[in-house]
């Protein structure tokens, strides 16, 4: 009986959270092949898809925080929304526990293949990106089990207030606390500390850190309960002008954001609050519009710009994270002569910019060629 109800109150999928959730590994793809491209090969690339150096926001710097709202959009329409603060069930803890430890497992693995190719080198890193969608799915998936909707919000909303003094605290190494200098604050001094002065993260030396590191986990956790509120109104408001609500949301949440900035910047080095609100503000509206244009007039009623944008995008979608694993072993493809040979050609006519878009552009289609052939195979790897 528990089983039909959960399942019951199971909506179906939505294709713009797997368009969106598509589109924003393409964007995590785009931007860390336009940093070997920049790094590796001293191309010009244009900024916009670099990430930010520290306080500011890029292209680059939203993907990641948009993948994990929507991994929060994506724990009611899993889970069930009739199961919001019912508690857990049997079973439930080894479920998200074995999953969190697979996340955790691969995004090691991830952030260390050279180390593992060499062990002598000794810099290995603890965390990572992997490692941070893993523990916020975790905390996030416990919570819309444990807490009703309400609850939740006030921890986030708790969350993102007291991390700002939090980073404030004198830094544990006696660097100068300085939020608008890179390093300098007590986020990275924990990264520093804990990580053996800086050998085990991933901006070493003594004012490093690590972007993915321990202290900044906090406020991606509210990032994703923000985002499990907009999937528990999105599984039960399913008319199409539900897409308003979450514009005006978005907008409301950027504002504050960009208020709060001055005073707390946004940084996603550190996952700063101000860098929540905004980039959760963002993907949120484009949520809404996407759900406007791909879901909101019933099936097979999307035009035909709509359905090339799933056709592209869902393939990423449905699977995300084989999708990352595959770029993460693959990445130093970037730099081959062949994929490269079109911006040569092209640079003299486009511009360095415009002409380093396109070895990019071969990537993706490798990737995107790799996962349709999953998709249309039936193989879905949750991991």
């Amino acid at each position: 009986m528990t089983e039909q109800l959960v399942a019951s109150t199971k909506p179906r999928r939505l294709d713009s959270l797997d368009v969106l959730r598509g589109l924003t590994v393409v964007g995590m793809i785009i931007a860390n092949a336009s940093a070997g491209l920049y790094y590796d090969q001293q191309v010009h690339v244009f900024p916009l898809v670099l990430h930010s150096h520290w306080d500011g926001l890029t292209f680059a710097d939203i993907v990641f925080p948009g993948f994990l709202t929507m991994m929060g959009v994506s724990i009611p329409l899993a889970l069930g929304i009739g199961r919001s603060g019912q508690g857990m069930a049997p079973g439930d803890a080894g479920r998200i526990g074995w999953r969190v430890a697979r996340l955790l497992l691969l995004g090691f693995i991830l952030s260390n293949i050279y180390w593992f190719a060499d062990f002598s080198s000794g810099a290995w890193r603890l965390f990572g990106v992997l490692q941070r969608i893993g523990l916020c799915y975790g905390a996030a998936a416990v919570l819309f089990l444990k807490c009703r909707p309400r609850t939740r919000l006030i921890l986030a909303a708790a969350l993102l207030a007291l991390y700002w003094p939090l980073t404030m605290i004198p830094t544990l190494d006696g660097v100068p606390t300085n939020l608008w200098l890179r390093g300098e604050n007590f986020v990275g001094s924990v990264d520093r500390i804990l990580l053996g002065a800086g050998n085990h993260i991933y901006v070493p030396g003594p004012e490093g850190y690590d972007p993915e590191g321990l202290l900044g986990t906090l406020p991606a956790i509210a990032q994703a309960l923000i985002g499990v509120a907009i999937g528990d109104y999105l599984a039960r408001h399913r008319e199409r002008a539900s897409w308003r609500p979450l514009a005006l949301i978005g907008a409301a949440m950027i504002a504050a954001g960009a208020a709060w900035s001055f005073a707390f910047p946004v940084i996603k080095d550190i996952w700063s609050s101000s860098f929540v609100l905004v980039t959760s503000g963002i993907t949120i509206v484009a949520l809404g519009l996407l759900h406007l244009w791909l879901d909101g007039r019933g099936d097979g009623e999307v035009d035909g710009a709509g359905r090339l944008l799933k056709r592209f995008a869902i393939v990423f979608g449905a699977n995300a994270i084989a999708a990352y694993t595959l770029h993460e072993v693959t990445s130093g493809m970037i730099d081959w002569a062949l994929i490269m040979l079109p911006y040569h050609w092209a640079v003299g006519a486009l511009g360095e910019g415009l002409a380093a878009l396109l070895p990019v552009a071969l990537y993706i289609g490798f990737i995107w060629l790799c996962m349709n052939y999953f998709l249309r195979r039936g193989w879905i790897f949750k991991i």
